[in-house]
């Protein structure tokens, strides 16, 4: 049964919007089309849905990369390889691993993995990954539903790894018709790249523009 989401009128600013639904592809691909997001705060608990106002997102326009990531860029190229969706499960189970927030907990619980795999083979869920050799050193993950990628995770092994990624998923979507990622929730290393806090009615417009474009994202990605 698809989740009666509330109206955006009725979304608070903060916190769940809703409470409850499973993690099927079908809720997900809903949830995703309409700018909302699960985000769950304890496993096993009853999945935590959320559309954030403001909401953080990336201009590619605005970007701003720091000189010492260019001069890394240059200093790695031709040391370290980059991919599209070579070790999906590989890269999700890595962010999991992550210590996050006070608690260091993920919210890459099992059922989340489980989730995103069955997106990732449907072609709704993508990764990036940064290799030194055979050895993953870095990576992200995120969904593309309606010409809009959203990101989700990532994680590094070496320095800098993740945002090297970061760089190649940008310049791959730019190749391919897109302006902006959005990034859910501000961070500290995404603000320093340029990424700003839109109103969540202004992010529901861009979404909405961004879904009428003709844009295929990763059509030629294996």
């Amino acid at each position: 049964m698809p989740i009666p989401f509330p109206p955006v009128s009725q979304m608070p600013d903060w916190g769940p919007v809703y409470i409850g639904g499973d993690l099927n592809t079908s809720n997900l691909f809903d949830a995703y089309s309409r700018g909302i997001f699960p985000w769950p705060s304890e496993p096993d608990a009853p999945m935590e849905w959320h559309c954030p106002n403001p909401r953080a997102i990336l201009f590619f326009e605005d970007m701003h990369v720091p000189k010492s990531l260019k001069r890394e860029a240059r200093a790695r190229r031709g040391q370290y390889r980059f991919s599209v969706d070579e070790a999906f499960a590989e890269v999700i189970s890595r962010c999991r691993e992550v210590e996050r927030g006070p608690n260091n907990q993920s919210w890459i619980f099992q059922d989340v993995i489980d989730a995103y795999l069955r997106l990732h083979k449907r072609g709704l869920a993508h990764s990036v990954e940064v290799w030194e050799g055979d050895e993953l050193i870095g990576g992200l993950y995120g969904v593309t539903v309606g010409n809009v990628f959203t990101g989700e995770s990532m994680f590094h092994r070496r320095a800098n790894a993740s945002k090297l990624a970061i760089l190649y998923l940008v310049e791959l979507l730019q190749a391919q018709g897109l302006n902006w990622i959005d990034i859910q929730v501000m961070t500290p290393h995404f603000e320093r790249l340029g990424a700003v806090p839109i109103s969540r009615t202004w992010f529901l417009r861009l979404l909405t523009w961004t879904q009428q474009q003709s844009i295929q994202l990763f059509a030629d990605q294996p």
